[in-house]
């Protein structure tokens, strides 16, 4: 009896360790893990972002690395972002990605390792074929339509093989099937749509239902996918062949208000979820609220804006632009910043740019070869225009090798600046890409506000002041 007793016990302690295991490793396969290493690093933390949404701000310890573990992430497409650089990153229940980065050259130095690494390899490997390609096929575009829709199958096909092997190996899940696809599908049918654009005035109908045959296998909902750059780009090139006429040039259009208004009505009309319509309909609005072009008309183009985004956050953050937009206008004084000068030191933008006229150009530690160039044009412009002061303003707050590169490129210290808070900086001063440039006068009234910094008419504008 004693020993049929202890069978029992041993048996039902058994069915508990079992359990006890069974949980912890249920657990274990639920939570992610996400880490990795900055080599480089243009800031000391890393943020990762959903759905535009901040996630985590993760420090970097000594050793420029970042890591840690969670417990309720959701399944999806994340943004990983090293200002001012970032990189989209596919997560799932189980992941243990480690991911390295050389923040000097980004795009090319991504590495995956790690459970859940090779959907996140593959997509980095697309995206840089991408860019090898790019010189070729802007060759192709003089092509007819059927030689060059028979070029973009061939790539098409090349990488739908790749996708093939790397499935098998991996044995991907639903979702994650569906996000590496979509990551080689949707650029192609991108360039089919940017050669529309480009070559396909006066199409007749055959031409077009012929060209357009690979859209009736595309969706305009995909809802997994809506902050998937691949996929947003494609709707974006998409809206805009749709919203012009057969016979109306793109090229004379698409700076145009009445265009991107047509764009956000084909939105209304034919994109379904709300969340997809209103990033669109926010993606719209930055493209036509930075076209200062049309600032006259942009209160029309707000109004209509209204009709199609439902989000209050993007209506904010669109009113936002359009107001930080209008303080920038000539004649306003420059909104105030705290800067961080070659000392290291926190400053007011207002103590500075006084009693001598000044151009303010940026520059950022992830893109050396555009500082490099940029270098070259300030002492170029210097001998030129002798009057004006240049100060060069770095997205990211200094570092030692920053300093070590102003040495080398034999750089005055005095003359560069940088953004403490890069979200507060580029925001006030509308800083979208590194070529822009701003011409104060000797009061730190602005003269040109989104002047263009690379252009050989930039000198022009240096001219007038």
């Amino acid at each position: 009896m004693l020993k049929k007793k202890f069978k029992i016990i041993w048996f039902l302690n058994l069915l508990i360790l079992v359990s006890i295991s069974s949980c912890q490793s249920n657990k274990r396969f639920e939570r992610i893990f996400f880490g990795g290493q900055i080599i480089n690093p243009s800031a000391s933390f890393v943020t990762l972002y959903k759905d535009n949404k901040t996630i985590d701000c993760l420090s970097l310890n000594n050793n420029y690395r970042f890591f840690k573990y969670y417990d309720s992430l959701e399944v999806g497409i994340y943004k990983l972002e090293h200002i001012p650089e970032y990189k989209s990153v596919f997560l799932e229940k189980g992941d243990s990605i480690w991911v390295r980065i050389n923040a000097s050259s980004f795009n090319e130095s991504i590495v995956y390792s790690g459970r859940g690494a090779a959907k996140n390899n593959f997509m980095m490997d697309l995206l840089l074929s991408y860019d090898k390609e790019n010189s070729f096929l802007s060759s192709k575009y003089s092509s007819d339509g059927v030689s060059f829709k028979k070029l973009i199958d061939s790539l098409l096909d090349q990488k739908n093989k790749r996708w093939t092997k790397m499935d098998s190996i991996n044995q991907l899940t639903p979702i994650a099937r569906k996000i590496t696809q979509a990551a080689y599908i949707y650029p192609y049918a991108t360039r089919k749509e940017r050669y529309a654009l480009l070559r396909g005035t006066n199409w007749s109908e055959i031409e077009k239902k012929s060209f357009f045959d690979y859209r009736k296998y595309l969706n305009l909902g995909e809802t997994d996918l809506a902050f998937f750059d691949p996929y947003i780009n494609y709707l974006m090139n998409y809206l805009s062949e749709k919203a012009l006429d057969s016979s109306q040039n793109y090229f004379k259009n698409k700076q145009t208000t009445d265009h991107n208004i047509k764009r956000l009505k084909l939105i209304n009309e034919h994109i379904s979820g709300s969340v997809l319509k209103n990033n669109l309909a926010r993606a719209v609005a930055f493209e036509e609220l930075l076209n200062l072009e049309n600032h006259k008309n942009h209160d029309e183009f707000l109004n209509q804006f209204l009709v199609v985004n439902n989000s209050n956050s993007h209506f904010k953050e669109v009113l936002g632009l359009h107001n930080d937009i209008k303080n920038m206008s000539k004649g306003r004084k420059l909104p105030e910043l705290s800067l961080q000068n070659h000392k290291l030191e926190t400053i007011r933008s207002s103590s500075l740019f006084i009693g001598k006229p000044t151009v303010l150009y940026f520059w950022s530690q992830t893109q050396m070869g555009h500082y490099r160039n940029t270098i070259k044009k300030v002492k170029i412009l210097s001998k030129q225009f002798p009057q004006y002061e240049f100060k060069g303003v770095c997205l990211q707050p200094f570092n030692e090798i920053v300093f070590q590169v102003h040495r080398m490129m034999g750089i005055q210290a005095e003359s560069q600046l940088a953004f403490i808070d890069f979200d507060q900086g580029s925001k006030k001063w509308v800083v979208s890409l590194l070529n822009r440039a701003i011409v104060l006068d000797r009061t730190g009234i602005i003269k040109e506000g989104f002047g263009n910094f690379s252009s050989p008419y930039f000198s022009d504008i240096l001219k007038k002041y």
